[in-house]
């Protein structure tokens, strides 16, 4: 269906969002890869030579845990479109590779060098690897990844490897594996084809690049970001060079490259909210830095595919955030609703189990309680089945349930249920074993010995024990390094594809259907190893009483339940936090002359050519709510918004004016160029801004889109008479 319009960059498919709405585990991920595989093949033989060259798929994720998942699914199929391209001409000379784009908690963002000191120094890919070479069982791997993509082998200290090798100044880190049987082994010299590292994927420009929706909002501040809308000039065998970079190198022909030509947005559902409302803004900027001038009138705009298993009013969210008028939903909804012909709903039989749903509530017990009960009794009886069926056995149909998988709605509720496993779950199950000679009924916990400590899966986890996790969870309970109980909040909610996880405790009702439904369906997604959900529902609770009463219905149609997300890009809330960094942004990268750090101060002599952006965020802002869009109150927020631009535009004069009459330059940001002059724009809580000019607070910009409000400590002063207040 998208052939065409990734064919035909005129094609009027290209200006139509499609969604694929499958249920989880639907194989929504392998449809997009196939089509991103056509479409990196498609621009290397439409255009040969180094035209093809620069960022083609941008794939967008909201969560770590999800981009680490789908990192590894990419990076198989970047390996296997480059052995093809080994053999295959045409497909040109610049390898295919893919980049990790995400924050610097995950991947470094300099690669740094040995002289490196002072603030941010240890972050530096260098320093990373360094401390992991010396001690790799107590320091993380700079780049997330635990094993080779392409043949599953377990990555060692030797897999890392910096270029050139042994260079005090590296320009690279690369990632090889040591199996010598592998394509992509260090014994034929030949590296996996993953960049991890900021510096090199602006570099390199890799034509798959696999992002966080929130990493967008470094437009304004870094301007090597424009790279990867094709904005470069020069090119040698190292990479890509723009107008902020220095040195030599070939033309490329038509002074840049292409734009990219699909963007890939998974797990729809989670751009809502305060996080939806940012990147809606920022998406007018991300929209008009992928366009190209056809002739003749037309533009080449990217394909978007977006993909999720619980939405309602797709078409709504889709308007706000892309701007674009048309949504073609995937499958489209038939005449019987249980056959799409794409995908069919198969009744749960003995053969087709499904997953099963269990209620349990306590008239006068406390949610720990029910939690510690329900969770000693799973535990024994998955350990008693698979006792029975032959204990360690690589083969054991019990696997699935010998690790508990506890989902909580917050990270308070996770805390208290933490001690429970620690301390009473591990003694109760010792001490009934012990009592099992009195007590015949204990047979059940024969041989279970819970672990101490449970495997935890929240935001306060580093990237790299979330890999970690990801790996023992996916291992077969036989081997070592098994899970007994793993504690997990929204995180798991998407991203956690393991198929061999069968059982879930759920604490409470999750706050809305949608969340449910795609936290709940990370058990049981294989057809051989049915799920068995367990929601422990609080019966003082009248949500929870609620849906303890109605659980058989509710169950049996969840999906109706689902709730429609929100999506106010242009409130004026949102305006006054995110519209001046997507507007530098845009205007930063849309011309070449305003790129580089140091030429924030040139934007009188580019006031004209700015204009048409003015245009840019207005039209969003009227087309943006389809029940506004034709009426005076969308004319309304266009005009406001259009007023908004251009106020900006002239206060970034009026500030490059005053820098220019000190004779200093005006940078984009402090920490960007020469240490001389001025910054245009700041965090919110800068405190520089308490002793500049009104209109420099104009410009406040986050550095992520998840930093609507900015955090404030609270420190303790010391009064006069020496006391804390």
């Amino acid at each position: 269906m998208n052939l065409n319009g990734l064919f035909d960059p005129r094609h009027p498919d290209r200006r139509i969002v499609d969604l694929l709405f499958f249920p989880t585990g639907g194989g929504k991920t392998e449809a997009y890869l196939g089509l991103s595989a056509f479409t990196v093949v498609l621009r290397r033989l439409q255009n040969p030579g180094i035209r093809s060259a620069g960022v083609s798929i941008i794939m967008r994720y909201t969560l770590r845990l999800l981009t680490l998942d789908q990192l590894g699914r990419a990076a198989a199929l970047m390996c296997a479109l480059e052995l093809e391209r080994a053999t295959n001409k045409a497909l040109g000379e610049w390898p295919f590779e893919i980049g990790l784009w995400v924050g610097s908690a995950a991947t470094p963002n300099r690669m740094g060098k040995a002289s490196d000191d002072g603030p941010g120094a240890d972050d530096t890919a260098y320093a990373k690897l360094q401390r992991y070479l010396n001690k790799p069982g107590r320091h993380p791997a700079p780049i997330p990844l635990e094993e080779c993509p392409w043949c599953g082998t377990r990555f060692l200290p030797d897999s890392f490897q910096l270029d050139p090798p042994g260079s005090k100044e590296p320009r690279d880190l690369r990632v090889c594996c040591v199996n010598d049987h592998c394509d992509f082994s260090s014994a034929i010299n030949r590296t996996l084809p993953i960049l991890g590292v900021d510096e090199p994927i602006y570099r390199r420009l890799p034509c798959f690049l696999i992002a966080t929706v929130d990493k967008f909002a470094a437009l304004p501040w870094m301007g090597k970001t424009g790279a990867l809308f094709g904005n470069v000039d020069r090119h040698d065998g190292h990479g890509f060079y723009g107008p902020c970079d220095t040195g030599k190198g070939t033309a490329i022909p038509d002074g840049k490259l292409l734009p990219p030509d699909l963007i890939i947005q998974d797990e729809l559902h989670l751009i809502s909210g305060p996080l939806g409302t940012v990147a809606g803004i920022y998406e007018t900027a991300i929209e008009e830095l992928c366009k190209r001038d056809l002739g003749g009138g037309g533009e080449r705009v990217p394909k978007i595919v977006a993909s999720t298993a619980t939405v309602r009013r797709a078409n709504h969210q889709i308007r706000a955030l892309f701007g674009r008028e048309q949504t073609s939903i995937f499958p489209a909804p038939g005449p019987d609703r249980n056959d799409s012909f794409f995908a069919r709903t198969i009744p749960t039989t003995l053969e087709n189990p499904g997953r099963l749903y269990l209620g349990v509530a306590a008239q006068g017990r406390s949610m720990k309680v029910v939690l510690l009960r329900t969770s000693l009794a799973l535990l024994a009886g998955a350990g008693k089945l698979h006792h029975d069926h032959g204990g360690s056995v690589s083969d054991n149909p019990c696997d699935p349930y010998m690790t508990l998988l506890g989902y909580f709605n917050s990270l308070r509720e996770l805390g208290g249920s933490r001690r429970i496993v620690e301390d009473e779950i591990y003694v109760q199950a010792q001490s009934r074993w012990r009592r099992r000679r009195r007590e015949p009924d204990d047979e059940l916990f024969r041989g279970r010995f819970i672990n101490r400590n449970p495997v935890e899966l929240t935001s306060r986890v580093s990237t790299d024990e979330v890999a970690s996790a990801k790996r023992r969870l996916a291992s077969d309970f036989s081997l070592d390094g098994r899970v007994d109980v793993a504690l997990a909040t929204n995180m798991i909610s998407v991203g956690l594809d393991i198929v061999r996880l069968g059982l879930m405790v759920v604490l409470g009702q999750p706050k809305t259907s949608s969340e449910y439904i795609q936290a709940t369906s990370r058990v049981g997604r294989d057809k051989n190893k049915p799920g068995l959900v367990v929601t422990l529902l609080n019966v003082h609770k009248p949500r929870d009483r609620s849906h303890y009463e109605r659980f058989g219905i509710y169950h049996r149609t969840f999906y109706r339940s689902v709730e429609a997300t929100s999506v106010t890009p242009f409130s004026p809330r949102a305006l006054d936090r995110a519209l001046a960094g997507a507007m530098v942004g845009l205007c930063r990268h849309f011309l070449a002359e305003l790129e580089a750090p140091t030429k924030a101060g040139n934007i009188q002599s580019h006031l004209p050519a700015l204009q048409k952006l003015v245009q840019v965020f207005s039209r969003r802002a009227k087309i943006h709510d389809v029940e506004k869009a034709m009426t005076a109150e969308g004319d309304a927020l266009a005009a406001h918004v259009e007023g908004l631009v251009q106020n900006l535009l002239a206060k970034w004069a009026k500030i490059a004016a005053a820098c220019a009459s000190e004779g200093g330059a005006l940078t984009y940001q402090k920490y960007e160029g020469p240490r001389q002059g001025d910054a245009l724009i700041r965090d919110f809580l800068d405190s520089d801004l308490l002793t500049k000019p009104a209109v420099y607070r104009s410009f406040r910009a986050n550095r992520s889109m998840r930093d609507v409000e900015s955090a404030v400590d609270i420190l303790p002063v010391k009064s006069s008479t020496g006391t804390n207040q």
